[in-house]
């Protein structure tokens, strides 16, 4: 704590009548406190998944390695009569089946149920997905029961949580809140490149390098850290948060099982708290990275990703020494969905000249061409086989050919004029989170954070799922695969400005209210 907020409660406390010795610095605040106090009871476990299941390849590859269990954070958080309960993972979950076991098991609303994926490519089961995963668990999309029979890692890991979600309620204790943000710039670029004609394109690892090997251009370095500490001045529970891409040890044809480095930091974090004893529950939030990786994807490892993750644990180690607390008690919670403007579907022209360049790469990459590496303004590694590459495509074929059909029976004005993006608010003390359904540009995270009125701000992405990537306004337009996502969806037309700046507006709007 800094001298000044010392000196300033050490007065308050003198002049009311309450003696300060013998208090914590953390006690001596909560005394100033009376009435309702923020709660909060925290669990963290590891699930192992299994060599030989379903990786998430495009092409079907195995899961070859698991070098480490894939973790959850449950954490409760009770202000009065509102509760809320964050889930944080290594991989990606089924959400509604999520939501409603947490809620069924802590009677609380499913909307105050929300998940936050690290968005770890290496966090097969779900492939390096935020989407839930539903066939690797063994759910049926179209109806998520509680009692939804489960793969073997399914029942391992929804049994842990049903576990752990019971006993939350009675670990609930008084907390006060601390903050502090650190900078770590040592493992993450950004990924959207830019042409001399000024195209854009999906910068691999092989063209990061030749720009420069440490290059790491525009890119997010906050590494916010927020602790709960109890009346004995000992961390009860813990977020962080970090921009980029967990994509260091992935490789799509050779899939690996790894909580990646958002894991290892936060288990960095959890020792540090610890002062000694058990670790202490941490739970890891990814900010707004659409444009945003981890260096070395394809080529780094799991020696590598834990080096980054050791980096960036110790960036939070370092900001935990200038935790300072929160003026502010409580929690408020909001979630609402906001509407993303859409733009028309291309012309004509365009869709039949991509719809005949695509069959043309998927023939050639079929056969093994070496050379099939861009199409329709998408570019893709050497480090990525020719029929994965051509999988890749055929993945985007479907939106051409429905975009197609429209245009050509005169429907093209029937398409959804907005799509709505799921936003969820909080404010807990003097910290604000806001976490959207989604991979948000980080932008839309530098405009939340530039507006907001909270003393730190937390802006995150692949919050309850995720629908792909949503733009800011200066990337809206772009024909690289982040900034022309839609065409991987089943149906979304192209986003217009201002895209995804239109929820880090109405965010902003939410904060100042609460």
């Amino acid at each position: 704590m800094n001298t000044d907020r010392r000196m300033f409660l050490q007065s308050s406390l003198a002049a009311s009548g309450v003696a300060a010795t013998g208090l914590s610095f953390s006690g001596l605040a909560n005394a100033m406190r009376p009435g309702k106090r923020l709660e909060v009871a925290a669990i963290r476990f590891g699930t192992m998944a299994d060599v030989g299941d379903n990786g998430g390849s495009y092409l079907g590859h195995e899961i070859l390695n698991v070098a480490s269990a894939l973790k959850t954070t449950i954490m409760l958080l009770k202000d009065g009569d509102l509760r809320t309960c964050l889930v944080c993972f290594d991989g990606g979950l089924p959400v509604e089946f999520t939501k409603k076991l947490i809620s069924r098991e802590l009677n609380i609303p499913m909307d105050n149920v929300v998940i936050f994926s690290s968005h770890n490519h290496s966090g097969a089961p779900t492939g390096g997905s935020s989407a839930p995963g539903e066939s690797y668990y063994n759910i049926d999309r179209n109806d998520p029961s509680y009692d939804a029979p489960l793969t073997p890692f399914g029942r391992r890991m929804f049994g842990e949580l049903k576990a752990s979600a019971r006993r939350l309620p009675g670990m609930l204790q008084p907390v006060s809140v601390w903050y502090a943000e650190g900078s770590e710039g040592r493992i993450t670029y950004n990924r959207k490149g830019r042409r001399a004609d000024g195209s854009t394109y999906l910068m691999r690892e092989e063209d990061r390098v030749l720009v420069d090997r440490d290059y790491n251009g525009d890119i997010d370095r906050q590494a916010p850290v927020l602790v709960f500490r109890n009346d004995q001045d000992r961390a009860v529970a813990a977020l962080v948060q970090f921009t980029g891409h967990p994509v260091t040890s992935y490789k799509p044809e050779a899939p690996v099982v790894f909580g990646e480095w958002p894991q290892i930091a936060t288990d960095i974090v959890a020792r540090e708290l610890a002062n000694g004893g058990e670790p202490v529950p941490v739970g890891y939030l990814q900010g707004c990275c659409g444009d945003v990786n981890s260096k070395e994807m394809f080529t780094g490892g799991v020696e590598r990703a834990i080096e980054f993750g050791e980096m960036l644990g110790e960036s939070y180690v370092k900001a935990l020494q200038d935790l300072r607390m929160s003026d502010r008690d409580g929690m408020s919670f909001t979630v609402e969905s906001v509407p993303i403007p859409c733009g028309p579907l291309p012309s004509l022209d365009v869709l039949n000249d991509e719809i005949a360049e695509m069959h043309d790469f998927i023939r050639r990459a079929d056969a093994g061409d070496d050379d099939t590496l861009a199409c329709v303004g998408l570019n893709f590694p050497h480090a990525l086989s020719p029929k994965y590459r051509g999988a890749l495509v055929k993945g985007i074929l479907p939106w051409n050919e429905w975009a197609l059909d429209l245009s050509q029976t005169g429907r093209a004005d029937t398409v959804a004029k907005s799509v709505d993006l799921p936003t969820h608010v909080f404010r807990i003390g003097d910290v604000g989170i806001v976490g959207m359904q989604c991979e948000p540009f980080q932008g839309i995270g530098r405009r939340i954070r530039e507006l907001s009125p909270t003393a730190l701000t937390i802006p995150c992405g692949y919050t309850n799922g995720s629908q792909g990537y949503f733009t800011d306004a200066a990337n809206t337009g772009d024909r690289e695969y982040m900034s022309s996502f839609y065409r991987y969806t089943r149906y979304r037309p192209p986003f217009k400005s201002p895209a995804g700046d239109a929820a880090a507006d109405r965010a902003v709007q939410i904060l100042k209210q609460s």
